[in-house]
This record gives C-alpha cells, structure tokens and sequence, in this order.
C-alpha cells in the first residue's frame, strides 16, 4: 500500500492528535517528518502547518469515499500516454515507507522501490532505511513509469529506467522465453531473493532458486552491482513479472550423488549448522548431510556444540546415502575406522 501525502495534496483523514512544535504526520503507514517540511514545503513556498492524522490503508475515509476529480483523471491519461511512449519525466520525492520513495508526478502520487534508483542503497537495519531513505526528500529526479495500474491505484516509477532505451523494458519482456539463459546485473537483495536488471526490467531469483544448497540470505552469494548469469524459469508479461533462477545453471547434486560417492568413503566436510540431534555438514554445494549426535565422539556428548561449531572443517564417513529423500547419514566417529571394522555401519 502506498500511502498519498504530499504538499498541497487534499487527502481524507481523521485527526487523533496534535502536538505544538512536533511537525509530523502519519496518513496510513507513512510518516513523513519534519526534513520533509522543512524541504518539500519550503520549495513550494508553503507554510510547516501539519497534525497528526490517518486514514484507511485503500486511500477512502471512514464513510467509503475515494478523492477523484477530473483533474486527477486526467493526470491519470497523461501517465498512461508517458507509460506508452516511455518518456522521462521529473518527479520530486515526498517521503518513503519501507519498500522505497513516495513521490509526486503532476497531481498523482507514485511510488519508486528503492532497487529502482540508480544507487540502490543497503540497508542494514530499519534505522539505516530511514536514515538513508530521508535524504530523498524534497529531491526532484528524473523518472520512467514502469508499471501503472489505474484500477489498484498503483503508479510505480523508475529512476534506473531513463538510463534504457525508451522501449528496451517493453521489448525484453516480449522477447524473452523461459528457458533462456540471460545476463544482468544485481539491482537489489532483499530477505527472499535477489533482483537482477536485465536490461530495462528486473527479473527475481527466489532464494528457493539461489543454490542446491542452503542460503541463509542472498548476500552470502551475490552483491549489488554483480554481473551474472541466469536462467528464466517463468515469463508473466500481463503482470510483468519474470522468474530466475541461479542454480539450473548447473545441475542438481543429488541426481549424480551415487555415482560420486559411496557408503565407507572418508570425506572432508564442513559444519552448516549445529542442533540438539546433531551437526550438519556440507560435502560440496548443494549436498549436505547429518552426523547424528550419537556419531559425533567415541565419548558420550550432552549437546552438538561441544564437539563442532558452523564452519568448522571436519573428516565424516558416508554411512547411508538416500539419493530420492536427499539424505545423507555421515559419522566423525568412525573416521578411523577401516570401512571393513564390524564398527562401520553402512548399506
């Protein structure tokens, strides 16, 4: 939900409260501080005269009612015609939520995810967002519509976008078939996955789609501005929408994990993660396997963490290998153990 607030823009609310000295204003989830008021405000020669107010998350106000006016329909028709003909246009920022940047284009608010600016920034906690994403407010940028939805309210602008062609976005996504391998660049990283530029529209490879194995979080693999290959899983032009993924570049581990390997074989492994029934323990990207607590130490141990910590090198014997249930029972107590020992379970 993009909240609508910004100079000389009419928007229905309810006032809860108001503080004398306190310039802040919260319409929806939005709040838009006293930078914005300082800045915004005063390149509009307007006076800091704001309270405290909120309204419904759909824009209406609590008797239903949605702003409209010819004016804002025809801002709409004008957005459209920019939209089509991929002109560039300026916007002039009004504030941000968690996602990117508010900001106002003729009498519509839009909105620019902060992976479509051209320095995309990091952010490394919800402070540093706000922080970082502050700095915006009141600037006037250079913009592109990339996705307009008149019926969702939706406007969704990019500064990335003036540096393509002004048909490069439109003409990928009409050219571009699942199954292909594509280059591009790492716009943004968020929690589920990375978004990759592929030359005038992003494409997301789920973290599911990272790597065979495990991914905490995608910065582990990649960074902003990497180039990389990737391969399209899924092309949805209507909502402009384009899969990726990472690891069907190569293939899946666990198809040629018996021809590679056997039960008996000494390996070098490390630890991924420790929990109270044991340790797992990585042989090569995407396979990973379980040395149970009772395979830790020829001695009794109470928890895993006494023996191995994440990332921790270790030897493990292959005792089982369950290719179709990707499983793999591995020991560190019986490494020395000569695989024909009555000690060694295998099979």
């Amino acid at each position: 939900m993009v909240s609508r607030f910004f100079c000389e823009h009419l928007v229905y609310g309810r006032v809860y409260s108001s503080e004398k000295g306190k310039k802040m204003a919260t319409i929806g989830n939005i709040e838009s501080l006293s930078r914005f008021l300082e800045k915004a405000c005063r390149r509009y020669g307007l006076e800091e005269q704001i309270t405290q107010a909120s309204v419904t998350e759909d824009g209406r106000d609590e008797g239903g009612r949605r702003p409209s006016s010819p004016e804002i329909n025809a801002a709409w028709q004008r957005a459209a015609r920019i939209f089509q003909e991929g002109q560039i246009v300026k916007g002039v920022v009004t504030g941000w939520n968690r996602g990117g940047l508010l900001v106002r284009w003729d009498e519509l608010q839009g909105f620019v995810p902060a992976s479509q600016l051209k320095d995309t920034p990091i952010f490394d906690s919800d402070d540093s967002r706000d922080e970082k994403l502050a700095h915006w407010v009141g600037e006037e940028l250079s913009l592109k519509v990339i996705e307009l939805d008149r019926s969702r309210n939706r406007l969704v602008f990019s500064e990335r976008a003036t540096i393509w062609g002004p048909k490069d976005g439109e003409r990928l996504l009409a050219q571009i078939m699942p199954g292909e391998v594509r280059r591009g660049y790492v716009s943004n990283l968020c929690d589920f996955g990375v978004f990759v530029d592929l030359g005038g529209i992003d494409g997301l490879v789920h973290i599911s789609e990272l790597s065979w194995g495990r991914v905490n979080h995608p910065r582990e693999l990649v960074s902003i501005g990497q180039e990389v290959e990737v391969f399209v899983l899924n092309v949805d032009r209507e909502h402009r929408r384009i899969a990726l993924s990472f690891k069907r570049l190569r293939p899946d581990p666990w198809t040629v994990v018996d021809q590679k390997y056997h039960p008996g074989q000494v390996l070098s492994a490390t630890i991924t993660n420790v929990v109270d029934f044991g340790a797992f323990a990585r042989i090569e990207d995407g396979l990973e396997g379980l040395v149970h607590i009772s395979e830790l130490a020829e001695t009794q141990v109470s928890h895993p963490s006494q023996v191995v910590r994440p990332g921790d090198r270790v030897l493990v014997r292959i005792l089982r290998i369950d290719s179709a249930n990707h499983r793999l029972s591995l020991s560190m107590r019986q490494v020395a153990q000569p695989a024909s020992d009555s000690g060694f379970v295998g099979g």
